[in-house]
């Protein structure tokens, strides 16, 4: 006697829900994530033609907005949190006096000898404060700091 075999019949994934939830988990990480923290200090920068990359880390920058404030800040938390205290440790700048400013930066420079100075000025920020900034550098023995500017591509 013939044994007959049935049809073997294809088995089918429904990707519906799958889809769904690939496409809920998009939408959820598009409009949660901050691509670039806000600044705490507004600075424009001036342009300029020379082109120099800043490193990743190791950064001491110090800012100078158009009011000629003076704002300090490190990459590193801990360091931040040595200078300032843990309620500024995830600041990214703090404001600072002129004549403080020398005592924080020797401190910072102990603590990471390996710190580049980067000054980061306004466009319209008086020349006081800048100039200020320079001399309390000098005092502190910090004689190597970049100048951040945007690269003028008109040229």
């Amino acid at each position: 006697m013939l044994k007959h075999k049935k049809k073997r019949l294809g088995t089918r994934i429904d990707m519906t829900p799958m889809v769904d939830v690939a496409m809920l988990l998009l939408t959820f990480f598009m409009m949660t994530t901050q691509f670039k923290p806000p600044e705490d200090v507004e600075v424009i920068i001036p342009a300029s033609h020379s082109q120099f990359k800043l490193p990743e880390s190791h950064i001491m920058m110090l800012y100078v907005n158009k009011e000629g404030k003076i704002y300090l800040g490190v990459d590193a938390q801990g360091l931040m949190e040595r200078l300032f205290g843990t309620q500024n440790k995830y600041k990214r700048a703090i404001e600072v006096d002129k004549n403080t400013l020398g005592n924080i930066l020797i401190q910072a420079r102990i603590s990471d000898p390996k710190l580049r100075t980067v000054i980061k000025g306004d466009k319209d920020a008086p020349y006081g404060p800048m100039e200020d900034v320079m001399d309390v550098l000098v005092k502190a023995q910090i004689t190597r700091f970049n100048l951040v500017t945007d690269l003028d591509k008109g040229v």
